[in-house]
């Protein structure tokens, strides 16, 4: 069965897209911070019949990264990296006038410095793969300026660039930046807590996660609104 790694998978996107994974058959290996928040998950997408090795951490732990692989390993090796663990660097987010330092070093940390130190600890499974894939989480606030946005899309636009290079230098593999578009999420709840609109459940676009792993286009920046198009 075919291996994924998903990081920032006890809730929100990362956990629909591991149960839509589990679904058709994968295995996983699951990350995130809170404990009990990832076991329940790890039990739900068990109930597919899938292995699912969940691993509670920071994913800024080097120790920790490297058990994330070694669990992959364990399950046979690794064809799929999701990079979807991320932080804002401000709760609500702020102007940059107002940013503190250690916010945003805590984003690039997170979001973009863990995101490469787990990559490179995944390249020798992802190569040993016939489809290796990684996908980096994006956002339209990497490529946007929104206002209070700035912090944190700095560290998604360095987040895509790195996928960008990342796909130059191993051509071998599958890299995607993919902006997932506005969610109903905690983290978007944490960034603006008095937006009152609706968006769109995270399940709505995980079939945009799906076609990538189906049609497999080349390396490069998608957006999931234009994926969840109409063929």
């Amino acid at each position: 069965m075919p291996v994924a790694i998903i990081t920032g998978a006890s809730k929100g996107l990362g956990r629909a897209l591991g149960a839509a994974l589990a679904e058709r058959g994968w295995d996983l290996v699951l990350d995130a911070r809170t404990a009990p928040v990832l076991a329940e998950t790890a039990g739900a997408l068990s109930a597919y019949g899938t292995r699912v090795e969940a691993l509670p951490g920071d994913v800024t732990d080097a120790a920790h990264r490297a058990a994330l692989v070694a669990a992959a390993r364990r399950l046979g090796g690794l064809d799929l990296l999701v990079n979807n663990a991320s932080v804002l660097g401000a709760e609500p987010l702020v102007r940059l006038e107002g940013q503190t330092l250690e916010g945003l070093r805590r984003a690039l940390e997170v979001n973009v410095v863990a995101a490469l130190g787990l990559t490179q600890e995944a390249l020798p499974l992802l190569r040993s793969s016939t489809a290796g894939t990684v996908i980096m989480l994006s956002s339209d606030a990497a490529a946007e300026a929104y206002v209070t946005w700035g912090g944190y899309g700095a560290s998604k636009a360095a987040l895509d660039h790195l996928a960008a290079v990342l796909g130059a230098e191993e051509p071998g593999l599958r890299v995607w930046a993919v902006d997932p578009g506005d969610m109903d999420t905690d983290l978007y709840a944490a960034a603006v807590p008095v937006d009152d609109g609706k968006r769109p459940a995270p399940e709505s676009v995980v079939p945009a996660f799906l076609r990538l792993l189906d049609e497999r286009p080349v390396t490069g920046r998608y957006a999931a609104p234009s994926l969840l198009e109409p063929r």
